[in-house]
């Protein structure tokens, strides 16, 4: 299936840099725990720490809210943090937001742990497909509602190499 070119590679590492310089901005030099979520944003948080200057402790959490393609409204985790981020500036780091509900139940669940903060960041936010209000406080891309691939993002598990955020079944 072919895909055409929506967000280039070198836009997606322009954006990654102020973003990076907006959390240094943020935090002061704090030490951050940096959550990327599975699979899909671990090139954006590979890129994203690179660039941030603040000392970070990096962890990965897995959770899906699907059974198929339903959306069940429960949170399962299937694969949590190690680091305690009890008292810490925890920023939580998506590739995309789209209906909110899996994101939504990831910031409670962590909520929970005490963190002194709780950010999020996205790379691409889906405001048509919207159901569960988030506060993005860095958002990479605001996009229209296509099926987007690349950087992180796949179909069936494929093309998530793209160095660019393509549209899958557009040429």
């Amino acid at each position: 299936m072919s895909h055409k070119v929506f967000i280039s590679q070198e836009q997606i590492s322009n954006r990654v840099k102020e973003l990076a310089r907006t959390i240094d901005q943020d935090f002061s030099g704090e030490e951050i725990v940096v959550i990327g979520v599975l699979n899909g944003a671990f090139m954006f948080v590979a890129d994203l720490i690179r660039e941030i200057k603040s000392p970070i402790i990096l962890d990965f959490i897995a959770a899906s809210s699907y059974e198929g393609t339903e959306s069940t409204g429960n949170l399962k985790i299937l694969k949590d943090i190690k680091v305690d981020i009890k008292d810490k500036n925890v920023i939580l780091v998506e590739d995309i937001v789209d209906t909110g509900l899996t994101i939504k139940e990831l910031q409670k669940d962590l909520k929970d742990r005490g963190p002194k903060s709780l950010k999020l960041c996205s790379l691409l936010h889906k405001p048509a497909r919207t159901i569960h209000e988030n506060k993005i406080d860095y958002l990479g891309f605001e996009i229209e509602d296509k099926f987007v691939i690349g950087y992180g993002l796949d179909f069936d598990g494929k093309y998530r190499e793209l160095p660019y955020i393509g549209v899958y079944g557009e040429s």
